[in-house]
């Protein structure tokens, strides 16, 4: 039982890089500093989904103007450890925890600069729908096959 009694889990802690199978590298931007002179807690979800359509777009799967599919978030959060501000570089660590038949939930390490330990870390699910009708759908086999990648390497 947790310190408030009400059987709450414990707080996430940093992770290592050696915890995540893929990176993509993103920059902050002067206007990710809010007045605290530090990156906004916004705009790390934006930096989730940055890193997962980049690479599913670098591994093939994703055709903004023509995917049958599309992939739309239906849950995330973030816990931050220490703070990130411009000119910093961020590195997002990706793996995969769970692959359902048309959901995959992304578990996203936020790296300053070289810094061995996560400044934040986050999650993001996916549901897999059919692009006109937006309806839940099962996922298509190369998606699949590119997430699985994510997951295998942490094996």
């Amino acid at each position: 039982m947790s310190q408030s009694g009400h059987g709450a889990a414990p707080p996430l802690q940093p992770d290592a890089r050696e915890r995540y199978a893929h990176f993509v590298a993103l920059t902050t931007r002067w206007m990710d500093n809010d007045a605290y002179r530090h990156v906004n807690n916004v705009v790390y979800y934006s930096f989730f989904d940055t890193a997962v359509n980049q690479y599913m777009l670098e591994q093939g799967v994703l055709d903004l103007e023509s995917s049958p599919t599309v992939s739309l978030v239906v849950d995330t959060a973030c816990s931050f450890f220490s703070p990130l501000s411009f000119p910093d570089i961020v590195h997002c660590g990706l793996r995969v925890v769970h692959l359902g038949t048309s959901s995959v939930r992304y578990e996203i390490g936020i790296f300053r600069n070289d810094e061995p330990l996560a400044a934040a870390r986050g999650h993001l699910v996916h549901v897999c729908c059919e692009r006109r009708t937006l309806q839940p759908v099962p996922m298509p086999a190369r998606l699949r096959g590119v997430l699985e990648r994510l997951r295998s390497l942490l094996a």
